[in-house]
C-alpha cells in the first residue's frame, strides 16, 4: 500500500498497446488539477523535476526505484495525471516505514494551443533523440531486449497531439468496373497509366506509406486492365468466327435451295474415263456414277440438265466411254450418242461359243477363258432349278446369256458376266411366266420353251416369219403329224452340233449323222437351246399363229422365207430357191 491507501497501480502501458498515448493526451488536457480527494480536502503536487526521483533503498525503509526512470502515472480508470506535488505538512499523514522525500514545488506548467507543454518536462523514456524520433532505444524499461515499434515500415504512427490528429480517409471501395478512357484512364489494350508509371519513377522517400502500400494495388488494377482486355478480344474473335460460320451456312443454304448447282464449262478436258452404270439407274444414281469419276462437277447439275433435255430420260444402263470436267449438258448429250456406249452388246440368236469370245476380248483375257469358266462353274452362275441336269446338253448356259447390253470393262471377271447374263435371262423367263405357259402349249416345262425360242429365232429370217414358225415348230411336234411324223428337219440344228452356218447341207452327211442335236435323224426337239433367244422369239413362241404353217423355205436363201401348208406347195418353194 501507498501513502494515500491505494496499491503499487498498475504497470505502465505497453507500447504495442492500441489506446497507448491517447489516455496520456486525455489525462493531460482534462485532469491537470483535479485529482480524487482524501480525507475530504483536496491534494495538491507539484511539478516534478527535469531530474530523476531519487528513492531508497528498501533496507531503509525507502522505496525502490525501478531502473532509475520515471513513468506517467494512470487514475483507477486509466488516465494519465501529473506527477503529484509534495503534500503540506499539516495534511499529510507520515507512516515511519514509508517516508518519501518531495522536492520543492515547481513553478505551474504551462501548454501551447496543440496541447503540447511550453515548459520542461519529464524525459520520455522511449523516446529518442529529436533528430531521430524513431531511433532504438539502448536499453529496455524491464532490463530485457524491447522491440523497436517506431523504426521499421510496418511500425505504428507516432502519436501526435490531439489538435494535429487528422481523421484517416475512410478506403474507397473496390469494385471491378473500370471506368474507361474517358474517366481519365487510358483505354484497357494500353497496358497501364501515366500516372502511376510517374509515380513508380518517384524516390522512395518522396512516396508515402499509402504509396507503398497501394503499389501492389495499382499493379493489380493494370493486370486487371490487360485480363479485360483479353476476355474482350476473345470474345470479339468468338462473335467473328460465329458470324462468319452463320454467314457461311447460310450462303450454302441459300445455293442449295435457290443457286445454281456447280458445273464444268465445256466439252471436257479431253482426258477419258469408262464410266459404268448399273440397270435400273435413275438421273440421281447415273449423276453420282458420273461425279465419282470426275466427268461432272455435281449431281444436280445433271440432274438438272437431264430433265432438261427432252430424250435425257432415255439413257440406259452400260459402259460409257467419257471426258473428265465436262457441263452435264454436254455429258448428257454424249450420252445419249451411241459414240459413247462401251457396252457389251450380245445380239439376238448369238450361240454361247461365240459370246464367250466376245467376253475374253472386253475383259482382255486369254482366249477360251470363259468358255472354261463356263463349263467348270456353270452350276454356280445362278440358273434356275428347271435348267439344271438335262442330258446330252451340249452347254448347260446354251439360252440363258440373254442378248441384251452389258457393262463389261477390264477389270472384271468372267464369271461375273456370265452372272450378269444369267441372271438377266432368268428374270425375262420368269417375267414370262414359262413354268405356267409351257404346260398350256403341250411342252415338258419351260426348259423345251427356251429351246423352242431358239429354233425359232435361228430359223427365222424377219421378225414378221417368228410366229409362223412358231406354229411350224408346233405342228410337227404334234403326235398327228403325218407330213414329217415328228421330225423338225431343221438345218440350224445340224449347224449347231457342228459349228457351223452352212445352208447348203448334204443329203448323205445329214443322214448318216445320228448325234442328238439332228433333228433329220431324231424326232422331236433337240437336248436343249441352240442360241439365245431374244425378246421378239421369246413372244412368238408363247403365241404362235393357227394358220396351219407346217412347211417353209428360205427362197433367196438370206432373208426371204416362204410358209407352205402342203407337201405340194412344198415342193414348189423348193423349186423356187433352186432356180434363184
Amino acid at each position: 500500500m501507498t501513502e494515500y491507501g491505494r496499491g503499487q497501480g498498475s504497470e505502465p502501458w505497453h507500447p504495442d498497446d492500441p489506446l497507448y498515448g491517447d489516455g496520456g493526451w486525455g489525462g493531460q488536457q482534462g485532469r491537470q488539477a483535479a485529482q480524487p480527494p482524501y480525507d475530504g480536502q483536496a491534494q495538491q503536487y507539484p511539478q516534478q523535476p527535469q531530474t530523476q526521483q531519487q528513492y531508497g533503498d528498501w533496507d531503509t525503509g525507502d522505496q525502490g526505484g525501478y531502473g532509475d526512470q520515471s513513468y506517467p502515472q494512470y487514475d483507477q480508470y486509466g488516465q494519465q495525471y501529473a506527477p503529484q506535488q509534495p503534500q503540506q505538512p499539516h495534511h499529510q499523514s507520515q507512516q515511519p516505514h514509508h517516508q518519501q522525500q518531495y522536492p520543492q514545488q515547481q513553478p505551474q506548467q504551462q501548454y501551447d494551443q496543440n496541447g503540447w507543454p511550453t515548459g520542461s518536462y519529464p524525459q520520455d523514456p522511449y523516446a529518442g533523440g529529436p533528430a531521430d524520433p524513431y531511433a532504438q532505444q539502448p536499453s529496455a524499461p524491464y532490463g530485457g531486449e524491447q522491440s523497436d515499434y517506431y523504426g521499421t515500415p510496418e511500425a505504428y504512427p507516432p502519436p501526435e497531439p490531439p489538435g494535429r490528429r487528422r481523421a484517416e480517409p475512410e478506403p474507397e471501395p473496390r469494385t471491378d468496373w473500370d471506368p474507361g478512357p474517358d474517366q481519365g484512364e487510358h483505354a484497357f489494350f494500353a497496358g497501364g497509366d501515366d500516372d502511376d508509371d510517374g509515380r513508380d519513377e518517384e524516390p522512395e522517400d518522396r512516396r508515402g506509406r499509402g504509396d507503398r502500400r497501394g503499389g501492389k494495388e495499382r499493379r493489380g488494377g493494370k493486370e486487371k486492365k490487360r485480363r479485360s482486355g483479353l476476355a474482350c478480344l476473345v470474345v470479339v474473335v468468338v462473335f467473328g468466327g460465329g458470324l462468319a460460320g452463320v454467314s457461311y451456312f447460310g450462303y450454302q443454304f441459300y445455293q442449295d435451295r435457290f443457286g445454281s448447282a456447280p458445273d464444268f464449262a465445256g466439252s471436257g478436258n479431253g482426258e477419258q474415263v469408262t464410266v459404268t452404270i448399273p440397270k435400273g439407274s435413275g438421273g440421281y444414281a447415273i449423276g453420282q456414277e458420273l461425279k465419282k469419276m470426275g466427268v461432272v462437277k455435281s449431281v444436280d447439275a445433271f440432274v438438272a440438265a437431264q430433265a432438261a433435255n427432252p430424250d435425257g430420260k432415255s439413257i440406259q444402263d452400260g459402259v460409257y466411254t467419257m471426258q473428265k470436267e465436262m457441263s452435264a449438258a454436254s455429258a448428257v448429250e454424249l450420252m445419249l450418242s451411241p459414240t459413247s456406249r462401251n457396252n457389251l452388246i450380245i445380239a439376238e440368236g448369238k450361240r454361247n461359243g461365240a459370246v464367250y469370245e466376245l467376253i475374253d476380248a472386253r475383259l482382255e483375257v486369254k482366249k477360251g477363258t470363259t468358255a472354261k469358266v463356263a463349263e467348270t462353274k456353270w452350276k454356280t452362275l445362278g440358273l434356275p432349278a428347271w435348267a439344271m441336269n438335262h442330258p446330252d446338253v451340249k452347254d448347260p448356259l446354251e439360252g440363258f446369256l440373254f442378248p441384251s447390253s452389258y457393262a463389261v470393262a477390264k477389270g472384271q471377271t468372267p464369271e461375273d458376266v456370265l452372272k450378269q447374263m444369267v441372271a438377266r435371262a432368268t428374270e425375262k423367263y420368269e417375267s414370262l411366266d414359262f413354268e405356267a405357259k409351257s404346260k398350256s402349249l403341250g411342252l415338258d416345262g419351260p426348259w423345251e420353251l427356251v429351246t423352242v425360242a431358239s429354233l425359232v429365232q435361228a430359223e427365222g429370217k424377219t421378225h414378221d416369219d417368228f410366229r409362223k414358225m412358231s406354229e411350224v415348230v408346233y405342228n410337227r411336234l404334234k403326235p398327228t403329224n403325218t407330213e414329217t411324223y415328228q421330225l423338225l428337219q431343221f438345218d440350224s440344228t445340224f449347224n449347231y452340233l457342228k459349228g457351223e452356218s452352212n445352208i447348203d447341207i448334204a443329203e448323205s452327211e445329214i443322214k448318216s449323222n445320228k448325234d442328238p442335236y439332228n433333228t433329220y435323224t431324231n424326232k422331236g426337239l433337240p437336248p436343249g437351246p441352240i442360241g439365245n433367244p431374244g425378246d421378239e422369239a421369246l413372244q412368238a413362241a408363247l403365241k404362235p399363229t393357227a394358220d396351219g404353217w407346217i412347211y417353209f423355205v428360205a427362197t433367196d436363201g438370206v432373208n426371204k422365207t416362204e410358209f407352205a401348208k402342203t407337201h405340194d406347195d412344198f415342193l414348189k418353194l423348193k423349186d423356187k430357191f433352186n432356180d434363184r
